[in-house]
């Protein structure tokens, strides 16, 4: 604590996608709700969403030159050690102006360069990891980190068991009570009352293969009386956005209502990434997940089987869509009780105190230093 003032300084660090800067978010708005007057820094990498989002949310953020390391060799490849160096040196930097009490990391490759200097520096360290699969970054600073935060059990694998504190994965509070609002939700997108609703999301930055299928599926869908709210991301948008202008289809670059969106929804498709899974066990409406093999160690695979065991959720993997897909999604819409079962098994697993639980532990911290 900054002695002087009394104030605390936090500083936060995650990202490169919506499942890592989202969470990031929400624990920094759960920890100024406890202390209006502490400090926060968000710390990025320079050319990814966070330096767009954070600020949105309203904190400050610095960025890294940073990046992960490519599957072949290339260019980007042969300069990770000068990027790693370069972000060592920022960091450094950034927390001997900072002076941060507490540093919070929640997983992608700005986080690594940062908490390793926090922990070189003896400032207490958290790190959230939202999957059933940690990630790299967060595998090498578990060693350093005194409490680790994670969403899935049997973790003991890969991280020090007695750091291990199983909390959940920070979603957004307005999720918590969505089927109240379903009529409204769908009078807000304008849609039809008599129909089935879809809700297909592929991530932040969208999902080809996704968006291969819905296109694909267009007059599947027709024959099913189903509508759709598509979410087909920032990259693809340009390409999809003519089916907006079709019946039943609305297309959108990005949902920032995401509560009224899951509130419209009948039925979800979805990429498996842990903060969705999270946010859909909250939800509790039937879903579909097609995992993005394009991930570390498979791990979307890992997470949605996670759900598919308690019988609470479907899974399609993408080499089986065009032979399976039509089938399974026919037989789900067809069964008002298939839809019951999935929507509640996938409730039972939601972990809706985790944004608290996360602060709760950040706040020892705190008390300690």
């Amino acid at each position: 604590m900054n002695r002087k003032s009394n104030i605390y300084k936090i500083i936060l660090s995650g990202g490169g996608t919506g499942g890592h800067i989202y969470p990031a978010i929400a624990i920094a708005n759960e920890l100024k709700s406890r202390y209006p007057n502490a400090e926060f820094l968000f710390v990025g990498a320079e050319d990814r969403m966070e330096m767009e989002k954070v600020p949105q949310a309203g904190y400050e953020i610095k960025g890294l030159w940073i990046s992960g390391i490519q599957r072949k060799l290339t260019l980007k490849n042969l300069m990770f050690p000068f990027k790693v160096l370069s972000s060592v040196l920022k960091s450094r930097k950034i927390i001997k102006s900072f002076k941060p009490d507490v540093a919070i990391g929640t997983g992608g490759f700005a986080s690594g360069p940062l908490l390793y200097v926090a922990n070189s520096k003896n400032i207490p360290t958290l790190i959230q990891e939202q999957n059933s699969y940690p990630g790299i970054t967060n595998k090498l600073l578990a060693k350093k980190a005194q409490k680790i935060c994670v969403a899935y059990d049997d973790l003991e694998r890969f991280f020090p068991k007695g750091k291990i504190i199983k909390t959940g994965n920070p979603v957004r509070q307005d999720l918590l009570d969505v089927s109240s609002k379903a009529v409204d939700a769908k009078n807000q997108f304008d849609l039809k009352h008599g129909k089935y609703t879809l809700l297909v999301l592929g991530g932040s930055q969208g999902a080809r293969r996704v968006n291969q299928l819905i296109e694909k599926e267009l007059d599947f869908f027709d024959t099913q009386n189903v509508q759709i709210i598509w979410q087909c991301g920032k990259l693809y948008y340009q390409q999809y956005k003519i089916y907006g202008n079709t019946k039943n289809v609305q297309v959108y670059e990005f949902l920032n209502d995401m509560a009224s969106a899951y509130a419209a929804a009948d039925i979800v498709i979805s990429r498996a990434g842990a903060s969705s899974v999270s946010e859909l066990c909250i939800v509790g409406k039937p879903v579909i997940f097609v995992p993005s093999p394009n991930v570390a160690e498979d791990h979307q695979t890992k997470n949605a089987m996670s759900i598919v065991e308690n019988d609470a959720a479907m899974i399609i993997k993408e080499e089986d869509l065009d032979a399976d897909f039509e089938n399974k999604f026919s037989q789900l819409i067809a069964s008002s009780d298939r839809q019951k079962v999935l929507g509640e098994n996938i409730k039972k697993l939601a972990l809706v105190n985790a944004t608290k639980d996360i602060a709760d532990e950040v706040e020892k911290l705190l008390n300690k230093a």
